[in-house]
């Protein structure tokens, strides 16, 4: 099945230390030629907060899969009709601008989807309709037509399979699965495998629940089903994509890892920050909420490294809102501090892979609108996968601190990550380091680079909302000019705005910027 132009990967993805900076916390100076600092001024005067930045050059603290920034695909796109709208030429441009990534096919739908191997059920006779395979049918074409996109877009594929096709002792009845696998296998397909999607759920979706004991063994057999298929007899199986990690979820949990823990590649859950159907633009700007991500992380790490010490963990499912989102505040420049907070803090945390849901039309969590149209969001994860790389690098800072009233916590709200610049970027060397930060006050802040990073050309990528809509804008502008696609076939050229060596960073207001520091020859950094 041709694609819509030649398919050659994207670029890759990444990101930085859990080591969030903030202009209210200050950290021990790691310099010794640091200068002291002034005295704050007193409450009420804005102060222009000068924070001394260094990073580790010589090892990096984390290396996570250059397949970090991955994307998901709804299985509700399907109530659009079959998949064809995938053969876009822009679609796919759009795609590829973020391969290398996994692509999750998988939702809420998934576990009432079935395998038809029909090319045309319309034409079936003694059958229900077209309509009835839309909805409740993942058939031949459809199938075809969802690898394809895949495959041109330098995209790997990872498929869930419906876990609810249940036997009588509450078994799992893989007959309807060994039909998409044989399907697959005969057009070679080269596909991941997971089972159901968010199986907590379950009582709430059908009235009958599946406990983590009874998932680890439908695990189990799956995995038997793989290695009886010689396409993917070594193909990676990933699971069990459970939710928010409260107490009946780490109960599912602990008993899925018990069973099959050695059985998947990787262990995955889900997270989404509010409730999209009560959110504000203000609900993206609070610390509270970004930090909320941090407890989970914690809790799902417990149980994993209980079970099975070092095995790779995925965030599967990650969103502003949950609901679909919400229009005008989930698809706005606002949500992208929750996005950029999220890439930076589960790279430091050591999260191998972070899975974006969703990439097209579902809600108002997605990259690109059902118009084919790039959103904020996008055009933050183009510019992380065109400048961050696998490395993960720790940060040292020394700034001003504000003294905390009593009973009042202060939160960071200037966020700095940093990673080695991405390998597949050709404008610059091996060696150089990318910082990515979050300005969440509502004052611009400034920035010294220190150490091996003081008196070095820096290239700034600052992206603001573009437009009178503000944070609520879905348009955006790098360095000044608005992002648009060129055509259907060519993204823009994301140009820098270079800095002269030496220049303190100035980080306007409610901002999320990028800042390549050229030529460091950083030790950790000079090899892949």
């Amino acid at each position: 099945m041709p694609c819509p132009s030649s398919c050659p990967p994207g670029l890759l993805a990444l990101m930085a230390p859990g080591l969030a900076l903030m202009a209210t916390f200050s950290l021990p100076s790691q310099a010794g030629d640091r200068r002291a600092l002034p005295v704050e001024k007193p409450p009420g005067v804005k102060g222009r907060t000068l924070i001394l930045l260094d990073v580790n050059t010589k090892s990096p603290v984390r290396i996570i899969s250059e397949n970090f920034l991955s994307l998901q695909l709804d299985p509700s796109i399907i109530h659009d009709g079959w998949l064809d709208f995938l053969s876009s030429r822009r679609l796919v441009t759009l795609a590829r601008g973020l391969a290398p990534a996994f692509l999750r096919f998988a939702g809420k739908r998934t576990d009432f989807l079935q395998f038809h191997n029909v090319k045309n059920p319309a034409k079936s006779r003694g059958g229900p309709g077209p309509d009835y395979y839309l909805k409740n049918y993942e058939d031949a074409r459809s199938l075809d037509k969802l690898y394809n996109f895949a495959d041109c877009s330098g995209l790997h594929l990872i498929f869930a399979l419906n876990a609810l096709r249940r036997n009588p002792n509450n078994s799992w009845n893989s007959s309807n699965a060994l039909s998409l696998l044989k399907y697959s296998a005969s057009k070679k397909y080269n596909i991941s495998w997971e089972l159901g999607n968010e199986p907590n759920n379950y009582r709430t979706l059908i009235g009958r629940s599946v406990n983590g004991s009874q998932l680890g063994k439908d695990y189990i057999q799956l995995r038997s089903l793989l290695q009886l298929i010689r396409t993917y007899s070594r193909a990676n199986l990933y699971g069990p994509n459970i939710g928010r990690p409260r107490k009946n979820v780490i109960t599912l949990l602990e008993g899925f890892m018990k069973v099959a823990g050695s059985t998947v590649d990787a262990v995955t859950w889900q997270h989404y920050y509010i409730d999209g159907r009560v959110a504000k633009v203000t609900d993206f700007l609070k610390t509270r909420l970004l930090d909320t991500l941090s407890d989970q992380i914690r809790k799902i790490q417990k149980v994993v490294n209980m079970y099975t010490p070092g095995k790779k963990i995925w965030l599967e499912g990650v969103g502003a809102t949950s609901a679909g989102g919400m229009n005008n505040l989930s698809d706005s420049y606002a949500a992208g501090f929750l996005w950029l907070n999220t890439l930076g803090l589960l790279a430091s945390q050591g999260i191998d892979v972070v899975v974006r849901h969703s990439f097209l039309d579902h809600g108002h969590n997605h990259l690109v609108d059902q118009n084919f149209n790039p959103l904020p969001d996008y055009w933050l994860s183009l510019l992380y996968k065109r400048l961050i790389g696998p490395k993960v690098l720790a940060i040292h800072v020394a700034g001003l601190q504000r003294k905390p009233r009593p009973g009042r916590v202060i939160r960071d709200k200037l966020r700095i990550y940093a990673h080695c610049t991405s390998y597949h970027n050709h404008n610059y060397v091996r060696g150089s380091i990318t910082l990515y930060i979050i300005n969440l006050h509502r004052s611009r802040k400034k920035i010294k680079l220190a150490g091996t990073l003081r008196d070095k050309i820096v290239h700034q990528y600052l992206l603001q909302p573009y437009g009178k809509d503000g944070l609520h804008s879905k348009l955006v502008q790098l360095n000044g000019q608005p992002l648009a696609m060129v055509d259907d076939g060519t993204l823009p050229e994301l140009k820098p705005r270079p800095l002269r060596a030496g220049r303190t960073l100035v980080i306007p207001p409610l901002t999320m910027s990028f800042y390549v520091v050229k030529n460091v020859n950083a030790l950790a950094c000079r090899y892949r």
